[in-house]
């Protein structure tokens, strides 16, 4: 992409294989000649190109991420559903029996399904507002994870089975802020790339 953008500082053309000397049958595709720039108008289409391919992919990746978070709480709805009709009949949750109460381990599941609502929410968009909410549903997952393990080290042996209980909802979070690291990133070049050609045009 860099190379792209030290090309928009001059003016350039396309030429032909089959024009310039290229094989004669005439079917050969077109070549850029690498010392010279492109020109305007191929500058405006290899931007939009770039534009357009980087939008589907932010939404093909934030549409995955969404959808392997959203697992989670669904799963987590079912738990809850199953505490507060059927106390203590889901293995990871009695272990915690003789230690927290029913409806604390009921309030527990709501909020790491509000954790993963929000990073649901926030990686579905790209904009400043929308990564806040990953940062809440993070910090929120940072809170769960500390309840969770508080009661897991006073247990008489520590349960590894039940680790994803703390684990998860701070880790769909971290994915989510890295994918839109990355993504914000990679439009952010793009976006580079039309501000070099703006300024080559404003000369």
């Amino acid at each position: 992409m860099k190379r792209w953008a030290r090309k928009l500082s001059k003016p350039s053309r396309w030429r032909g294989a089959a024009g310039d000397g290229g094989d004669d049958d005439g079917f050969s595709l077109p070549q850029v000649d690498d010392s010279r720039p492109i020109d305007t108008q191929e500058q405006e289409e290899l931007v939009r190109s770039l534009e357009k391919a980087e939008a589907q992919q932010s939404r093909l990746f934030r549409g995955v991420f969404a959808g392997l978070t959203s697992c989670y709480p669904v799963f987590m709805i079912y738990s809850i559903y199953q505490q507060a009709n059927y106390p203590w009949e889901l293995k990871y949750h009695a272990y915690f029996m003789e230690d927290i109460d029913s409806h604390v381990v009921i309030i527990a599941d709501c909020v790491a399904v509000l954790a993963c609502l929000l990073s649901i929410i926030g990686i579905l968009q790209s904009s400043v507002y929308h990564r806040r909410l990953i940062w809440y549903s993070y910090s929120i997952g940072v809170l769960l994870s500390f309840f969770w393990f508080y009661y897991m080290i006073r247990m008489p042996k520590f349960r590894w089975d039940i680790i994803w209980l703390p684990v998860a909802p701070l880790s769909s979070a971290g994915v989510c802020l890295h994918v839109d690291r990355l993504l914000n990133e990679s439009s952010a070049e793009v976006h580079k790339l039309r501000n070099y050609m703006y300024a080559y045009k404003a000369r």
